[in-house]
């Protein structure tokens, strides 16, 4: 990848779990003019932590400056990006489709082909949930609708490097200073 080519970049904050981080995180990418494509926040593995994982578009000096203006802020623990490193991601869907008699037994065999789930189900509509990665969903969704989308909602996605960081635990990153303590 060239240093001056725009991509897509996935990115991980380690942030203190309090008011208003999300906020300051989210309105420093909205001044330099960036815009998150996706964006997840949950609780981490260490209490009074959360992890954010976001994708936003730009060059790598541009990443590596919000990288940099990321650090500044007072409740961000660690920023890593890990667009260009092994790493997992995945996303989550639940769709609400349309489902009549004539139609239900389609439905089903689309969402076995796809390893998703049915999770509600009631006289006119199916709801499925599919938790993969962003392609496998967007076939799934192209291929649903020609029985009629009612309702939609993703997660961003969610992504975590593979293995050990750097060969470490993350016990060992927080011994020896490379990682974050709270």
């Amino acid at each position: 990848m060239s240093h001056k080519e725009i991509t897509r970049h996935t990115m991980i904050a380690w942030v203190e779990d309090k008011p208003g981080v999300l906020n300051r995180v989210s309105g420093l990418f909205g001044r330099r003019n960036y815009n998150i494509e996706s964006l997840t926040v949950g609780h981490s593995e260490t209490p009074g932590v959360s992890r954010m994982t976001f994708v936003v578009r730009g060059t790598y000096r541009d990443i590596q400056q919000v990288r940099m203006q990321l650090y500044k802020l007072i409740n961000v623990l660690d920023v890593q990006d890990i667009t260009e490193i092994p790493h997992v991601q995945y996303e989550m869907a639940l769709i609400k489709v349309n489902a009549v008699n004539g139609t239900r037994a389609e439905i089903m065999r689309l969402v076995d082909i796809f390893r998703a789930d049915i999770v509600d189900v009631d006289l006119t509509t199916v709801t499925i949930r599919l938790a993969a990665k962003e392609e496998r969903i967007n076939a799934l969704l192209r291929l649903l609708e020609q029985f009629g989308i009612r309702e939609m909602v993703r997660s961003g996605r969610m992504a975590m490097a593979r293995g050990a960081i750097d060969g470490l635990t993350e016990d060992e990153k927080v011994l020896s200073g490379n990682g974050y303590a709270v």
